[in-house]
């Protein structure tokens, strides 16, 4: 009972930061701005509805995952509307499409353990995104890991995360010896250089820190995770040494300042928007969040900092990290090893790329360009959150693990 009582109320808070948010882009503009409160409604129906839906036909399983997904949504449409409100309505829409694939994954999807033997089907659709990328993509901020048809982009690395980590589950619970893992280092390994001459490092992180990650919990040996670790140490070398973009990215990293004004430009002008905020933001609508480059997909968190503040930019990560914990808590609950590596998979995919983007933001680490989970614009990567967050959602149920 008091775990429903607690759901409600964070429901209810979820309505009420909605309405304050778009309550306040309304009485920004003179006239005052209707559509905003037009689609803070949209959202609250799309929000109340979904969870409707789950909680009335499926009440065994997670309680919490999907009101934090859209509780992220929520401060990135916010972000969205005053900056491009034109965007913000196509991120309703892409959320509306992600929440519906939630729904289907929960409703029509059968045991997760039905799909374990199919491996060399999640290897196949793996390596053909990833090589896709190489030989199809156009090149977009300095990355070739974008596809058009018919004038809609997607990138092939977002599709493949999911299928990477449904591969390397169905591989690894095979684990018996170190024979077991030879294929699917090769795979990695594979994927790993597509996206290296993509230029897509972020990506190449996330796909790095998904699968030694899933390794060790597969494994439990540790001398794998530190062979890993060195492999990869010699990767970044060799790719320092052979690749322009990756001496380029460490160059702004080892010295930002001295490339201020050409090189890291966007990277000062996010630390300068992230100060300028401090910890309560200048408010919404008051700060100067279009000095960042883009603001709206790899830069967003600058800009959510500038306007509401380094504390909302914690409450995010916190989010963000809860999600991961959700995941995890999934995991514990399962018997079932595929289901398991699933839901841990899909966990590490989310803290990773926040930690990766977030890092780079605010220049702990060489800036890699990737979004921000839930929260920046981008239609592909909205969808594949959610059909993650569905599948862990139905893994929870499996398992019970909704307290």
């Amino acid at each position: 009972m008091s775990s429903v009582f607690d759901e409600r109320r964070l429901l209810a808070v979820t309505y009420l930061l909605v309405g304050i948010c778009f309550g306040n882009l309304y009485l920004l503009k003179q006239p005052h701005d209707v559509s905003a409160l037009i689609v803070g409604g949209i959202i609250c129906i799309l929000i109340g509805y979904s969870h409707f839906i789950i909680r009335k036909f499926f009440p065994d399983g997670d309680k919490y995952i999907l009101i934090f997904a859209c509780i992220l949504s929520v401060f990135g449409l916010v972000m969205l509307y005053r900056l491009q409100p034109s965007l913000a309505i196509k991120q309703i829409i892409f959320i509306t499409v992600g929440i519906a694939a939630f729904i289907i994954i929960v409703v029509l999807l059968p045991d997760l353990k039905t799909f374990e033997n199919y491996t060399y089907v999640y290897m196949v659709i793996l390596l053909i995104l990833m090589a896709s990328g190489s030989m199809l993509g156009d090149e977009v901020n300095g990355s070739k890991n974008w596809i058009f048809i018919a004038g809609y982009g997607f990138q092939p690395s977002e599709f493949g995360k999911l299928f990477l980590v449904a591969y390397l589950s169905s591989a690894f619970r095979k684990y018996e010896n170190h024979k077991n893992l030879i294929e699917p280092a090769l795979v990695v390994l594979f994927c790993l250089g597509f996206l290296v001459l993509q230029k897509d490092l972020g990506s190449a992180l996330m796909f790095f820190s998904i699968s030694i990650t899933m390794l060790y919990i597969a494994t439990s040996k540790s001398k794998y995770i530190w062979a890993c670790a060195i492999l990869f140490v010699i990767g970044c070398i060799v790719s320092y040494k052979l690749f322009g973009h990756v001496r380029l990215r460490f160059m702004i990293w080892h010295d930002l300042w001295k490339y201020a004004n050409n090189e890291s430009y966007q990277v000062v002008q996010s630390l300068f928007a992230i100060a300028s905020g401090g910890l309560f933001g200048s408010g919404l609508g008051l700060g100067y969040p279009k000095f960042v480059p883009v603001r709206t997909t790899d830069f967003i968190f600058s800009a959510i900092c500038e306007e509401m503040g380094i504390l909302v930019g914690l409450g995010i990560i916190i989010l963000q990290f809860l999600l991961f914990y959700r995941c995890m808590r999934a995991a514990v609950f399962m018997e079932n090893k595929f289901s398991r590596l699933v839901a841990v998979g899909y966990g590490t995919m989310f803290a990773s790329q926040v930690l990766v983007i977030v890092g780079g933001v605010i220049n702990m680490i060489p800036l890699t360009g990737i979004t921000l989970p839930l929260v920046s614009y981008g239609g592909s990567s909205v969808l594949i959150s959610f059909c993650a967050l569905g599948i862990v959602q139905k893994i929870s149920e499996e398992g019970n693990s909704y307290e």
